[in-house]
């Protein structure tokens, strides 16, 4: 187990494995036997993503998770060590079954995803994480809003009142509310928010608008200081207080599988926002990330 770091970036989410079929799609439950191109078994799961992106990039980096004491969780912690992401020693539970997903990646880059509910991936609660914060790390980042249900609003408040009184950065990325949570509902947690980076379905399904720039006006008024919201090949929607502006995507960027392409996006942006550029630079290195993420099979293999 990797401790004792004085970590720059704390991540906190998900962690799990992910066993990649490409070409596939909803073809393979009508066959009897269907033949792939390429079946791979890598680390998947935003929290994981990120953490994995940053440390390949140079950061000291504290993930803070929950697997099972299980083989799988052994292939996670031994990935850890090899990649230098430090992991608290509790972070095991022998109740649980470490998460895997099934990922159909089809050939245009689009996925579908087998995952079980019983595993660990939506198991991490609010006594998982470890409080107060290493005093060395200027940034936490929240890497998987809607996937916990034992972390509501009240929790994420907690989470986030507890950063700010170590005066760290928050950033925070979600995905699809899961029990019709509104951004209203959220404004609590929400406020504590500097930089919040949904893409634009999660953003627009939370917020009930029917565009990115709509949404993101939604969620400014919810308390977020920052939106910064992924439109794939678009680029992102960057709309604050003061600025509203699209930075487009990285031109001639070919798409073999989506999947990990939001949280290398993700990862660069908290790259480039802990080197102390500005956010015009953040989100222009955070488009690359997530470009040349999609020109590969698998979430971290670009690196």
């Amino acid at each position: 187990m990797t401790e004792k770091m004085q970590s720059e970036i704390i991540i906190i989410g998900a962690a799990i494995v992910d066993v990649l079929v490409r070409p596939a799609s909803e073809e393979v439950f009508q066959a009897g036997s269907y033949g792939a191109e390429d079946i791979r078994m890598s680390v998947g799961a935003d929290a994981l993503n990120e953490a994995t992106v940053l440390a390949r990039l140079g950061k000291r980096v504290r993930l803070e998770t929950v697997l099972g004491n299980d083989h799988t969780g052994d292939y996670i912690i031994r990935h850890c060590e090899r990649e230098g992401i430090e992991l608290a020693a509790g972070c095991r539970r022998e109740e649980l079954v470490t998460g895997i997903n099934v990922v159909l990646v089809e050939r245009d880059g689009r996925r579908n995803f087998l995952t079980n509910d019983r595993g660990s991936l939506r198991k991490l609660c609010l006594e998982d994480i470890h409080m107060p914060f290493s005093e060395s790390a200027r940034i936490v980042c929240f890497a998987s809003i809607f996937v916990f249900p034992q972390i509501g609003a009240k929790e994420l408040r907690k989470i986030f009142v507890q950063a700010k009184k170590q005066d760290k950065i928050i950033c925070a990325d979600m995905t699809k509310c899961k029990r019709g949570e509104t951004a209203e509902e959220m404004a609590e947690a929400f406020a504590y928010i500097d930089y919040l980076l949904p893409n634009e379905e999660e953003a627009m399904l939370v917020t009930g608008k029917g565009t990115a720039a709509e949404a993101a006006e939604a969620l400014l008024a919810a308390g977020v200081g920052n939106v910064i919201v992924k439109c794939g090949g678009k680029g992102c929607l960057v709309r604050n207080r003061k600025e509203s502006f699209m930075a487009p995507a990285k031109a001639g960027a070919e798409c073999i599988d989506t999947t990990g392409a939001g949280d290398s996006f993700v990862a660069g942006f908290l790259y480039a926002l802990s080197e102390g550029r500005a956010l015009r630079e953040c989100v222009q290195y955070a488009n690359e990330c997530g470009a040349r993420a999609v020109g590969v099979v698998g979430a971290t293999e670009w690196l």
